[in-house]
C-alpha cells in the first residue's frame, strides 16, 4: 500500500524534499453541486442582513438627507422606551409560554410513546394538526372565538351573563400564548416523539429487570436520552418567541387599544418602516434583535449540551 501510494503523489528524490511528479488537481465537482444553493443563501440571507447593517448606519434628516450617524441608531434604540417595552412583553411571554407549551408537548409524546394509550395514531395526528394551518387562519379563527362581540366568547357571555374579554389589556398576552400553543405544541410533540422512538429496546429491558416502574424510566432513561431534542426545540421556541408578528398583528384589528404598534419588536420594526418611512431605525432594531436572539439561543444551547459533547 505504500508503494502505491507513493506512485500516485509522485516519487522523493531524497530525504527532506518534496515529491516529484505530476501534481493532482483539485476537485470543484463539489463545490459544484451546493454551488445553486450558496447563490440562493447569499442572495436570501446574506445580502439582506448586510444591506441592514448597512442601513443601520445611516439616518435620513430634513437637511442634508440620508446621513453617516456610525452607532447613533444604536444608541437610539437602547434609550428607546418603546423598544424596551415591547422587548419586556416578548420576554414575558417567552418565560410563560415557552415552558407551558414544551411541557405539554412532552406529556403528550411521553403518552404516545408509553404503548397505554388507544388510538395512539389518532391523537398524534389530531395534536400535529393545528400546525398545519397556515399562521394567519390560525389567528383569525381564534380572533373570532375570542370576539366579545360576536363568536364563542360572545355567545357565551350572552348565555350566561358573564362579562369574557380574551382580548383586553390584561387578558390580551395570555390569549396570544394560548394560540401560539395551540399551534406549535403538535410541532414540538413530534420532536420529542421522533427522539423517543429511536432510545434502544436494551435501555428499557435492563430498567423492567431492575424493577424500574413508570415514572423511574421516564425520569432516568427516556428524559436524559431526548436532551438533544428538548434543547432544540428549547431554540426553536425562544426564535419563534422573538419573532412574534402574525397573531398580535392580526388581532390589532379587533382589539386596537390593547395591541399598539409597538407590542412585539417584529411589529415595532415593521411599523417603523412601512408606517413611518424609518428604514434605517427599522433595520437597527431588527439587527439588535437579531443579535440578541442569536445570544440567547447560543446560550441556551451551551446550557442544555454535555460537556463531554462540546469538545
Amino acid at each position: 500500500m505504500t508503494t502505491t501510494s507513493l506512485s500516485r503523489a509522485g516519487t522523493t528524490t531524497g530525504p527532506g524534499r518534496r515529491p516529484t511528479g505530476r501534481r493532482t488537481r483539485r476537485d470543484w465537482r463539489g463545490w459544484a453541486f451546493v454551488a445553486p444553493f450558496m447563490v440562493v443563501f447569499a442572495a436570501m440571507i446574506i445580502a439582506p442582513v448586510v444591506y441592514a447593517l448597512y442601513l443601520s448606519l445611516f439616518r435620513q434628516q430634513l437637511i442634508g438627507g440620508n446621513a453617516f450617524v456610525g452607532l447613533g441608531n444604536y444608541l437610539a434604540v437602547f434609550q428607546d422606551d418603546k423598544f424596551w417595552a415591547s422587548l419586556g412583553r416578548v420576554a414575558i411571554f417567552l418565560v410563560v409560554q415557552v415552558p407551558i407549551m414544551l411541557v405539554l408537548s412532552l406529556v403528550a409524546a411521553l403518552a404516545l410513546d408509553s404503548a397505554r394509550l388507544h388510538g395512539a395514531g389518532f391523537f398524534r395526528i389530531a395534536l400535529f394538526l393545528p400546525y398545519a394551518v397556515p399562521g394567519v387562519v390560525a389567528a383569525l379563527i381564534w380572533g373570532f372565538i375570542y370576539g366579545d362581540q360576536f363568536g364563542l366568547t360572545a355567545s357565551l357571555n350572552h348565555l350566561l351573563g358573564t362579562g369574557l374579554q380574551p382580548l383586553s389589556g390584561p387578558w390580551v398576552l395570555a390569549s396570544i400564548g394560548n394560540i401560539v400553543t395551540w399551534e406549535f405544541m403538535g410541532y414540538n410533540m413530534l420532536i420529542f416523539y421522533a427522539a423517543l422512538r429511536v432510545i434502544p429496546g436494551e435501555l428499557y429491558e435492563a430498567a423492567e429487570i431492575d424493577g424500574a416502574g413508570a415514572f423511574r424510566t421516564v425520569f432516568s432513561i427516556k428524559l436524559p436520552a431526548i436532551r438533544g431534542a428538548l434543547v432544540i426545540a428549547t431554540i426553536f421556541s425562544i426564535i419563534g418567541s422573538f419573532q412574534l408578528f402574525n397573531e398580535p398583528n392580526l388581532l390589532k384589528q379587533l382589539a386596537p387599544n390593547a395591541i399598539s404598534s409597538y407590542f412585539t419588536p417584529n411589529m415595532y420594526a415593521y411599523n417603523l418602516s412601512f408606517a413611518g418611512q424609518q428604514f434605517n431605525y427599522a433595520a437597527t432594531v431588527a439587527i439588535v434583535m437579531g443579535v440578541l436572539t442569536a445570544v440567547i439561543a447560543y446560550v441556551v444551547q451551551l446550557r442544555g449540551t454535555p460537556k463531554e459533547a462540546r469538545r
